[in-house]
């Protein structure tokens, strides 16, 4: 019987304008290297790593198959491919291990074959959720001092009729009772643009 791993792919990019194709690339190196066998590769395009499992139909697809005994090791480019939560990250690596499937992270040079690099990637899981909330701290923090400042969100100036003036003061209202900025953003109909980010500076 052989010894080669059988090895699974799990790819993802956050907008269809980006290819997942330079993360196949690296890791089939990687596999090529290690003598390990490619035997499915499994994609998410288009889809932000904070969403869950069942928003993501690749990863559910590799989570799955991993249940099913398909494969021995999950191969992904980083740690922010295979998801941006915490809770959902650790779902994932627990879900892993109760199948008997270890995980490879190239970018941290995490492989879970190790204690090591077990403690390495719950670690990691840590830092990357905290760095998360900090730049959504940040984005909020600079969305609500570019409202009180009376600046506009969006594209189009909101406040130049009536309609629009009342859209600005509910979102002022939101912002300062608590709400988060995606649901202010719903409620009120301003996008999520680029000026947004330009506040983080």
């Amino acid at each position: 019987m052989s010894n080669t791993k059988r090895a699974a792919l799990y790819v993802r990019v956050s907008t269809d304008r980006q290819t997942v194709e330079n993360q196949i690339e690296a890791l089939t190196k990687v596999a090529n290297a290690r003598g390990w066998q490619i035997v499915a590769t499994y994609r998410d395009q288009g889809i932000s790593g904070a969403k869950g499992r069942k928003d993501r139909p690749g990863l559910d697809a590799a989570l799955n198959d991993a249940q099913r005994g398909r494969f021995d090791v999950v191969m992904a480019w980083a740690i922010d491919r295979l998801g941006r939560s915490l809770v959902d990250l650790l779902h994932t690596i627990e879900h892993l291990k109760v199948c008997g499937v270890d995980l490879y992270l190239d970018q941290q040079s995490i492989d879970t074959t190790t204690p090591a690099g077990k403690l390495m990637l719950q670690m990691t899981g840590a830092f990357a959720e905290f760095e998360r909330s900090m730049i959504q701290a940040r984005i909020h923090a600079g969305l609500k001092r570019a409202v009180a400042n009376g600046k506009t969100l969006g594209r189009k100036p909101v406040e130049d009729t009536a309609e629009g003036a009342a859209k600005a003061a509910e979102a002022r209202k939101a912002l300062a009772s608590g709400i988060g900025i995606n649901r202010v953003a719903a409620l009120v109909g301003l996008r999520m643009s680029s000026p947004a980010v330009e506040l983080l500076a």
